[in-house]
């Protein structure tokens, strides 16, 4: 099957393909076949790109997806307030059900916002069931997602049998980590992820958010526990040292600007990790407390940064929401980038709205004023999956009417308000 993409502005995202004012992208069998300023395809479906910016699909490398039900209701919390609210109060009287349709209505929201490739990092995992309601939840939804479980319990029985169940590079272990468990048991939780050929993500903040003194990339590097299949979530306050100690390692980072600035992380660390050679990803983490659009990730680390140093350019953040995101997955070689031969994970802006137009300058319109409202068209592996602003074979009204009911079931279990007036202890 063949489809021509025609006549848009090319944010390809690869340094050889480069930017092309008007041009073809021609996806065949799921894959990019040819990029041109003009292509001549017989039998190709055509796809009028006219007036839209096309560009590859975002990448979220951390989210918390099954808390999609309680949108919003954190945006004045802390750190310690979300811990206490969404795993203490919350997070005991979700069931199975309540898993599928978070997972579902967040990874349907995402891809509709433009994030082709998403890895849910799943820690709702009082019991196996709701791992497997995560998971049926993501292969429902159409889009890229990888499985990043963090089980409790029995951990290799448990990872061993939802390994089982998934392609080779759709799950992802999330370890416990060293600041949560002893670094013995983190050993162990690596041990495990190599032996079963995963890679990992594992939550590391620094001094900020930790007792002064503990070192813990220090520690995980003098264990071996560090290397190219390493993501390092947040890293907030970590020594210098430290940071030099990842990138020796060849370790990615998943920087989520909004939640570190408002639950008192410390300052998104991009500047110090591009520094140390680092090319971080972005992530949304939780939308109880944050949005969750790849847009305003972009725009708040971008702005942060830029007031901070004023080195970042539109193109570094553009990238990070993609190609860089996607080597974090371990994906770069199949999707990231507008690059013949990769997955035809494409999405096409509108480069019409009022909110951008006259675009002149297409990755700084997309990084500074780009908005969800912008999506026109999104494939996933070639399959469009949003057309028209709409999304296809979905049927949200139904979804709604059933995350309504099971937020309103789960609030009043725990006896907790949600209209932004409960402020967990």
């Amino acid at each position: 099957m063949r489809t021509l993409l025609r006549g848009g502005m090319v944010v390809s995202m690869d340094p050889v393909v480069g930017d092309l004012p008007q041009a073809d992208v021609l996806i065949e069998d799921g894959r990019i076949a040819a990029v041109a300023a003009t292509l001549d395809v017989a039998g190709a479906e055509i796809v009028d790109a006219t007036g839209k910016i096309v560009m590859p699909g975002f990448v979220d490398t951390h989210r918390h997806t099954w808390q999609t039900a309680f949108r919003g209701i954190g945006a004045d919390w802390t750190f310690d307030q979300y811990g206490v609210a969404m795993h203490g109060t919350l997070k005991p009287h979700y069931r199975p059900e309540d898993v599928y349709l978070g997972n579902l209505l967040g990874r349907i929201e995402a891809l509709g916002s433009g994030v082709t490739t998403m890895l849910d990092w799943f820690h709702c995992s009082d019991r196996p069931e709701n791992a497997d309601a995560a998971i049926q939840a993501l292969a429902e939804a159409p889009g890229r997602s990888l499985f990043c479980y963090c089980p409790g319990g029995s951990i290799e029985a448990e990872i061993t049998r939802v390994r089982e169940r998934l392609p080779d590079d759709a799950m992802v272990l999330g370890l416990r980590g060293p600041q949560l468990t002893t670094m013995d048991t983190t050993a162990a939780d690596v041990a495990l992820a190599r032996k079963l050929g995963l890679r990992v993500s594992v939550h590391v903040h620094g001094a900020t958010r930790w007792p002064s003194g503990l070192r813990p990339i220090a520690d995980m590097r003098d264990r071996g526990l560090l290397d190219d299949r390493t993501t390092i979530v947040h890293g907030n306050g970590l020594s210098d040292d430290q940071v030099a100690m990842m990138a020796d390692a060849g370790c990615s980072v998943s920087i989520s600007p909004d939640v570190e600035l408002k639950m008192g992380f410390g300052w998104p660390e991009t500047g110090r990790m591009l520094a140390a050679g680092i090319r971080p990803s972005l992530s949304i983490d939780d939308c109880p407390s944050a949005g969750g659009d790849m847009f305003a990730a972009m725009r708040t680390v971008f702005a942060v940064q830029r007031g901070l140093d004023g080195t970042l350019t539109a193109r570094d953040v553009a990238g990070f929401a993609t190609v860089n995101g996607a080597r974090a997955c371990g994906l770069d070689a199949r999707t990231g980038s507008i690059t013949v031969g990769k997955d035809a994970d494409l999405i096409l802006l509108d480069a019409e709205d009022p909110a951008i137009f006259p675009v002149s300058h297409p990755v700084g319109a997309i990084v500074a004023a780009g908005h969800p409202g912008l999506v026109d068209s999104v494939f996933v592996a070639g399959k469009a999956v949003k057309r028209d602003g709409r999304l296809l074979g979905v049927d949200l009204p139904a979804l709604r009417a059933q995350v309504l009911a099971s937020r309103d079931r789960i609030a009043a279990a725990a006896g907790i308000a949600i209209d932004g007036s409960w402020a967990p202890a």
